[in-house]
C-alpha cells in the first residue's frame, strides 16, 4: 500500500524531473519513495532509471531487479534492468528484451511511453551506448 505522503513526493518528484531536474537532484526523493513504500514498483523503476542517467549502474542494477520483481510485466523496469545489465556486463539481456517485446506485441499502446522514455534517455546521455543497443533490439 502506498502511503499519500510517497504518492505526494513521488508527484512531486517525477514533476521535477519533467521540468529538467537533474538525475542526481532526484535521486534522495526516489530513495525516500522507496523506503516509504518500498513495495511500489513504479518508485524503484525511476530509481533506477535515474541512477543509469547519473553513472550509479551496480545501484541501478539492484534498483531494476527489485522493480522488475514487484511488476514483472511492466516494459520500462525490464529495459532499465536490461541498460544496467548492459553497463555492468551482467548476462541474460537478451531475456530481458525478449519479454519487452512480447509485453509491446500485446499492448501495443504502451510502445508509444516506452519509445519517449528512449528518446529522453538519449537526449539527457547523449551517445548512450547501451540505450542505443537497447533501442536498436527492440527495433528488430
Amino acid at each position: 500500500m502506498t502511503s499519500p505522503e510517497a504518492s505526494s513526493l513521488f508527484e512531486q518528484a517525477m514533476e521535477r524531473y519533467q521540468q529538467g531536474a537533474a538525475p542526481a537532484e532526484l535521486i534522495g526523493s526516489f530513495v525516500a519513495i522507496t523506503e516509504q513504500s518500498p513495495n511500489q514498483a513504479a518508485g524503484w523503476t525511476c530509481l533506477a532509471w535515474l541512477q543509469l542517467l547519473d553513472g550509479q549502474h551496480q545501484s541501478a542494477l539492484r534498483s531494476a531487479k527489485t522493480a522488475v520483481r514487484l511488476n514483472p510485466q511492466d516494459p520500462q523496469a525490464r529495459i532499465n534492468l536490461s541498460l544496467a545489465m548492459l553497463e555492468t556486463g551482467a548476462k541474460g539481456v537478451r531475456e530481458h528484451i525478449e519479454i519487452v517485446q512480447r509485453v509491446l506485441a500485446m499492448a501495443p499502446d504502451m510502445a508509444a511511453e516506452l519509445n519517449a522514455s528512449i528518446a529522453d534517455g538519449l537526449v539527457r546521455q547523449p551517445g548512450w551506448k547501451a540505450m542505443e543497443k537497447v533501442k536498436a533490439w527492440l527495433a528488430a
